[in-house]
């Protein structure tokens, strides 16, 4: 069991995407996508710059329950409305679920979306990255805090020391003692809505 965290700079609720009841990891941060396994953890920290009020505070926290290929995540029924809609509303444009294939012979498909180019042309920059992810993490055991993000407490803050890409924490007694202290919070699930979720829609470069 693992517990792999990492600074989330862009929190519109596309990646992660927190809404219909399941929390998914399914573009961004594709080395951690290949390596995460069923049961691990992963733990998204606000931005760590010095003006930032999300600093060393918990914008999410899952726990790994499906690890997935792109077209069974586009296949799979639970989660069609995570398919963007850019004619719909914010959630439903800020869906995740944008990769797919007509054959398994066929190249990928980038749907219409925020990594997509203005008119739904595909995005190179990020089609390459998050493709390059392979997998689709899943959570239905899951805290989304968005814009109530918590503070970290003095004992799990090395989980926030990212320097580059993410941090990969494997001690058992600190995992499970971080995953008490997250069963202490009386609600689950979505929580806040992301702190970026007001924003008009916008569309991610890849730069």
């Amino acid at each position: 069991m693992n517990l792999y965290s990492y600074i989330v700079t862009r929190d519109y609720g596309f990646a992660p995407n927190p809404f219909t009841s399941y929390c998914t990891l399914a573009t961004c941060k594709p080395i951690l996508r290949r390596n995460a396994c069923i049961g691990d953890w992963v733990v998204g920290i606000g931005s760590a710059s010095k003006n930032s009020p999300f600093k060393n505070k918990v914008i999410y926290a899952m726990k790994v329950s499906e690890k997935m290929s792109f077209d069974d995540y586009w296949d799979d029924l639970r989660f069609i409305k995570k398919r963007p809609k850019m004619n719909g509303s914010k959630r439903q444009m800020y869906g995740d679920n944008i990769y797919h294939r007509t054959n398994i012979n066929s190249p990928f498909v980038q749907e219409d979306s925020h990594h997509s180019l203005p008119h739904g042309e595909t995005n190179t920059l990020n089609y390459n990255r998050d493709l390059t992810g392979k997998f689709v993490l899943v959570s239905k055991d899951f805290w989304y805090f968005g814009e109530e993000a918590i503070q970290i407490p003095e004992k799990f803050i090395s989980i926030a020391k990212v320097i580059r890409g993410y941090k990969k924490t494997n001690s058992e007694n600190f995992i499970n003692e971080f995953s008490d202290w997250l069963n202490q919070f009386p609600q689950k699930g979505y929580i806040g809505k992301p702190y970026m979720f007001n924003k008009v829609f916008t569309r991610y470069s890849g730069n």
